[in-house]
């Protein structure tokens, strides 16, 4: 017998007690595991973010982004008819304006990309859930998320130019808006906007953890939007806190949210835990440009299986305990959900 062999005697008789606890019985079909499945992925999880621009026949892959655009107006047309065909609930927008400046006017204007996008959608598909994001990081000549006074962001004097973006989209059509600019104050600020305008049935969905993550550098380009000076960490979240990111949260909630959002998904599922535990308000999660980015590179690479593993992410995220997912990976898995059906 050579040295590294083992040996060992075969017990001629099962054993006297057999297993009565076996796991692997619910494994031996895809019909009982379908029967016994925790967690369950259906298209009416996903919201599409779209970026949307000026100028006409617009259809432009972002280079970092595979199989996502910048989109004109009459691009936008088409592309909402295609999410609805594919019962897609809510599309998420950004828009990137035709000039920026200090005060990012085109933000809050009436005819800005964002506000005329919203009413495509709604004309398109009256039913479609139409979120905006408020923010000013695309439309300010500097690139941070408020207004600058000397050197810094004046974080009270931004909450003014928050709420006036957000009123601007409520009266366009938008159902939810979406405040993502990390301004202490700004969900109460919003709500107390909206309500005097009479939108008082628009929901807040809060950036409430938006962590300051590596993650968000292809998003960066797609909305021309890195800051132009110093980064973002003075107003952003510091990934390495949760007991803070529940702490925003709750002050988010006692502002008005309606819902509540973690930003980036995959490298904070512990957050979206914490926070389903914690708080009984609906919860969503950003798996953002960085996470769409790494699976789309490694799947165009051969290492990966893009479905299964595509599949497998979204639904670790909705297993932590979040109630929809704003994805870039959407569509895709709304085909792969038909042909799975």
């Amino acid at each position: 017998m050579l040295e590294h062999e083992l040996s060992f005697d075969v017990p001629s008789e099962k054993p006297a007690a057999p297993l009565r606890v076996r796991p692997r019985r619910l494994r031996r079909s895809a019909n009982l595991r379908d029967l016994v499945r925790e967690t369950e992925l259906a298209t009416r999880d996903f919201v599409y973010p779209l970026f949307v621009v000026h100028g006409q026949d617009v259809r432009e892959e972002i280079s970092s982004m595979p199989d996502v655009f910048h989109l004109s107006l009459d691009q936008l047309k088409k592309e909402i008819a295609e999410i609805s065909a594919l019962h897609l609930r809510g599309v998420l927008l950004f828009g990137l304006p035709a000039a920026k400046d200090e005060w990012g006017s085109e933000d809050f204007a009436d005819d800005g990309i964002v506000q005329e996008a919203v009413r495509v959608c709604k004309a398109v598909n009256p039913e479609l859930i139409v979120m905006t994001d408020v923010c000013m990081c695309q439309y300010t000549s500097h690139g941070h998320c408020g207004i600058i006074r000397d050197g810094v962001i004046d974080n009270d004097l931004t909450l003014e130019y928050l709420a006036r973006v957000a009123v601007s989209h409520a009266t366009a059509g938008a159902d939810v808006v979406a405040p993502s600019a990390m301004m202490d104050g700004q969900v109460g600020a919003i709500r107390a906007a909206l309500d005097t305008n009479n939108f008082s049935d628009v929901a807040i969905l809060a950036y409430a953890a938006k962590f300051a993550s590596a993650f968000y550098g292809p998003f960066r380009e797609a909305a021309d939007s890195p800051p132009k000076f110093g980064d973002r960490r003075q107003y952003q979240m510091d990934p390495a806190n949760a007991r803070e990111a529940l702490r925003e949260v709750e002050l988010d909630l006692e502002q008005g949210a309606d819902m509540i959002m973690i930003k980036p998904a995959l490298a904070y599922l512990d957050i979206i835990r914490q926070t389903r535990d914690a708080f009984n308000a609906p919860l969503a999660a950003y798996n953002v440009s960085g996470e769409y980015a790494m699976v789309k590179a490694a799947a165009r690479n051969g290492w990966l299986d893009e479905k299964k593993v595509t599949l497998e992410l979204l639904t670790s995220i909705k297993r932590a305990g979040a109630n929809f997912i704003l994805t870039y990976h959407a569509k895709q898995v709304a085909r792969w959900l038909a042909e799975m059906s």
